[in-house]
């Protein structure tokens, strides 16, 4: 993604066909993380178009001597949070595991996933838990600290654990049971 600063100028002065410009540049990579986060396209969809309103209305935040795809990033992920802290606001309360102690801190799962491609993995990664899958995305794709998912979901560092060990034993069962076969690989 190559955002050229004439057009960060050109959209912080409001220009309609700057602002299409750095959609249309930024689109695809946004649309991936959404993906990483929402349930379905659609909910991606209009998190992208919310994301990407924060996005050009915090730009003159944007400070040039740092990476712009980190920046919208971190404008996105933020945003992700945002609303998801508002959606769990309303939905029922999930009765969180405080005190956690971690059995196993890696729990080896990649070599079986080499096997798979992005749309299955992406596939067993929405149907875990919606703070599970959160916390998963945080921790193994986007690269936050537990501390940090604690800060940001609002739990604490033991119960982010949790989130992270109980996903990757919950996709390591989905992935052993649509092949049976990958055993020996995951098991090692």
């Amino acid at each position: 993604m190559k955002v050229e600063t004439e057009i960060i100028t050109a959209c912080l002065q409001r220009d309609e066909r700057a602002e299409y410009e750095l959609y249309r540049l930024t689109h695809s990579y946004l649309m991936s993380i959404c993906l990483r986060y929402a349930k379905d396209r659609e909910e991606a969809r209009e998190m992208l178009n919310l994301g990407f309103f924060k996005i050009l209305t915090n730009l003159k935040k944007y400070q040039l001597e740092t990476s712009f795809k980190s920046w919208v990033h971190k404008v996105m992920v933020n945003t992700l949070i945002d609303e998801y802290r508002k959606k769990k606001a309303h939905n029922e309360h999930v009765q969180y595991v405080e005190d956690y102690e971690m059995i196993e801190e890696d729990t080896e799962v990649n070599s079986a996933l080499v096997k798979m491609d992005v749309e299955q993995i992406h596939a067993l990664i929405v149907k875990l838990p919606p703070v599970s899958q959160r916390v998963f995305n945080l921790y193994a794709i986007d690269g936050f600290s537990h501390k940090e998912i604690a800060g940001l979901l609002g739990i604490t560092e033991g119960t982010s654990r949790w989130h992270l060990n109980f996903s990757r034993q919950k996709l390591q069962e989905m992935i052993l049971n649509i092949n049976p076969n990958l055993y020996k690989l995951v098991a090692g």
